[in-house]
């Protein structure tokens, strides 16, 4: 765990709002029509649409959280969920909490 580059990655408020909304998917984005659960995430529509953002920006923000391991992409068909990865946010909580 690099609590210097997650760091970096949670240095933008938008970022970290997709994290927080993941957090609870029900509550923050509409049913999927495919899948009647959120199990493997949130489709990358839904949560661009939260954002306001052009979706090549929301592609780039959840490309930089993967790459950190802070979420875990699915593909199902041509489209990708994502969710949070509570064992590295946690881990990365106690080394903070460790570190300083």
């Amino acid at each position: 765990m690099n609590i210097v580059e997650i760091s970096k990655v949670l240095s933008n408020k938008t970022r970290v709002n997709i994290l927080k909304w993941l957090k609870d998917p029900e509550a923050n984005f509409p049913p999927h029509q495919d899948i009647d659960h959120f199990n493997d995430g949130v489709c990358v529509g839904f949560i661009q649409d939260k954002t306001g953002l052009s979706q090549s920006t929301v592609s780039t923000y959840l490309n930089t959280m993967q790459n950190a391991n802070l979420v875990i992409p699915t593909r199902h068909g041509k489209w990708t969920y994502y969710r949070r990865n509570e064992d590295v946010i946690k881990n990365y909580i106690e080394a903070l909490e460790t570190a300083l």
